[in-house]
């Protein structure tokens, strides 16, 4: 599979240094709901403090609304879930499960306290308590450290533009196989930023032994009356599913 991709502190410390540069944008999901004249809506209006002049990860980057309005029109399969967001920078899609009744763990590197300081201000902005309502936790990629063994067990792992360096291409990867094989069944679902033609994941998904597919992107948006277009900025977003190859007996174990 070929990815195509372009391009210590504190809550209070963030907001006493980035207070002039720092912004609240506005991310509204609905969804109409009825027939004949009686109609209902679902609205959720999800507010994601940035700092446009700060780091990657103070930031909403186009693939997190593609995963956020996937995330939104499967709302209803989200209750009581167990998600990690990985790299989770603003956290909209993770946020937005939260809000959706899943039980969420939010990530980020653990040697960035500024970022995981972010992630709290973003759920406390939207009346999560981060400990109470929704967790926070620094893991670092490609480091199995004991954060990653204290992890709840997870139905689903998700990630918006996470590939977007191939230094750390491997690391995610590792990461994700390892968190795929101590819970079976569950899923990475990530969104992706084209960003160069040279740059692939073909060869780590064989050597970990996992599997990634496509999915279709053509109708999401279309529930809530949105145009993906409007998010994606011109940059082409892909959506993909990564699984844990499983072997069917005993001889597939045999090279």
């Amino acid at each position: 599979m070929r990815f195509h991709m372009n391009g210590s502190s504190d809550d209070s410390d963030i907001v006493a240094s980035t207070a002039t540069a720092e912004h609240i944008r506005k991310f509204v999901f609905s969804c109409n709901v009825g027939s004949g004249g009686d109609t209902t809506v679902d609205r959720l209006e999800i507010r994601i403090p940035e700092i446009l002049q700060g780091a990657y990860s103070f930031y909403t980057w186009p693939s997190a609304p593609v995963l956020a309005y996937f995330l939104w029109e499967r709302r209803q399969t989200l209750a009581c879930k167990r998600i990690l967001e990985l790299g989770a920078g603003t956290a909209l899609p993770g946020i937005l499960a939260a809000k959706c009744g899943a039980q969420v763990v939010l990530s980020d590197n653990c040697i960035l306290p500024k970022s995981l300081a972010h992630i709290r201000k973003s759920c406390l902005a939207n009346q999560l308590q981060p400990g109470v309502d929704i967790d926070v936790v620094g893991l670092s990629w490609g480091l199995l450290l004991n954060s990653v063994f204290r992890l709840p067990a997870l139905d689903l792992i998700i990630a918006a533009d996470c590939f977007y360096d191939p230094s750390v291409f491997e690391d995610i990867i590792v990461t994700v196989a390892f968190l795929l094989e101590r819970n079976r069944g569950a899923k990475f679902i990530f969104t992706y930023q084209e960003r160069s033609a040279d740059w692939s994941i073909e060869a780590l998904l064989k050597k970990w032994k996992l599997h990634a597919s496509s999915i279709n992107m053509d109708d999401i948006g279309k529930q809530s009356g949105v145009d993906l277009l409007e998010y994606m900025g011109g940059h082409t977003i892909h959506l993909l599913e990564i699984t844990l190859i499983e072997p069917q007996n005993v001889g597939d174990l045999v090279e």
